[in-house]
């Protein structure tokens, strides 16, 4: 049982999926930049009370499942998305949409996933992949972020769908309905809905945790690590830092970089309104976060460790929030043409 499915690779698995999820119904319109940036996907969060892998949860993207459901909602297809309590269940729901046509996409834990790298596998429990068939007892697996297909036996399927801990999935599925039709007018709106969420989550979140805000307060933060936690500890945070940026993200600024693609793209509906400029300002961002990236490998790998190499990595935050807050004002105040 093999549905007719072109597999194509992704930065990012999210993106990937929903862009690969909706090839057919958009006609091939909806690249991975579109379905990033209409799903509001540029994020960032500090939540220190929040541990992952005994370091403090920092996020550079939306919460999962929110790119493929905003996308959905503001290009008006609907969604069917189901989790489960039975590993049965979950299976025999998961058959049945594959005897039915329907490619799904998955959230599973990245640890058990074989056919990732050791070096890559860690408890991670928000990647999601597509299952497009069914080969006797092996599912046929489209993971966005790799270049080639792969096969999962039921038991290896099983194993990272319901895998142990924070966000775990459980059996968490999900796939558009079939029908909708995707026009360029409806592309048009969903890329002005998704930029004015986006501008809202940096901008105007309250409090000082997410947005712009919680990028210049960590930065803040990050000066006063190396006396409030030790050297030891303050290099284990930023190592948690780069991880959820290099590992988890896509690599440096590669989120910023996606925004950028997206607000070029977008370009191609809406004209007029300075968005390749604005990109301009993402691509630098994303910069600014390789750049701090290296920097922070040099600090937990103990190659330098100073008071003064703390501050300097606070001060590349300060100076991205800057970067991005000014991006996303500009992008507020367009009049759209």
């Amino acid at each position: 049982m093999k549905i007719e499915f072109e597999h194509h690779q992704a930065a990012h698995c999210e993106s990937g999926v929903t862009s690969n999820l909706l090839r057919n119904s958009s006609g091939g319109k909806i690249t991975e930049p579109l379905a990033f940036g209409i799903g509001a996907g540029l994020f960032f969060a500090y939540i220190p009370l929040i541990k992952i892998n005994n370091g403090p949860a920092i996020a550079f993207r939306t919460m999962p499942g929110y790119i493929f459901n905003r996308t959905c909602k503001s290009l008006g297809i609907p969604v069917i998305s189901k989790k489960f309590s039975s590993k049965e269940k979950a299976e025999a729901y998961l058959k049945e949409c594959l005897h039915n046509g329907d490619p799904v996409g998955c959230q599973v834990g990245v640890y058990y996933l074989p056919y990732f790298p050791k070096e890559y596998r860690f408890h991670f429990n928000a990647h999601n992949l597509i299952v497009y068939g069914m080969d006797d007892d092996k599912y046929l697996i489209s993971d966005p972020i790799m270049d080639t297909t792969h096969v999962m036996d039921s038991c290896q399927l099983e194993r990272v769908r319901f895998a142990k801990g924070a966000l775990a999935p459980k059996g968490h599925i999900y796939y558009p309905k079939h029908g909708a039709v995707i026009t360029d007018e409806t592309i048009k709106q969903a890329i002005k809905s998704g930029i004015k969420k986006n501008v809202y989550n940096m901008l105007s979140i309250p409090g000082s945790f997410a947005g712009v805000s919680g990028i210049k307060n960590t930065g803040k933060k990050i000066k006063k690590w190396r006396d409030k936690l030790g050297l030891q500890t303050a290099g284990l945070y930023l190592a948690q830092m780069v991880r959820m940026q290099e590992e988890i993200g896509t690599g440096g600024g590669g989120f910023r970089y996606i925004y950028a693609a997206f607000l070029q793209e977008a370009d191609n509906y809406l004209p007029g309104n300075q968005l390749p400029e604005i990109s301009e300002m993402f691509t630098k961002a994303g910069d600014m976060w390789r750049t701090a990236a290296v920097h922070a490998a040099g600090i937990y790998k103990g190659r330098i460790g100073s008071q003064e190499d703390f501050d300097t990595m606070g001060n590349y935050l300060i100076e991205i929030a800057e970067v991005e807050k000014m991006a996303f004002e500009k992008l507020k105040n367009i009049k759209w043409q």
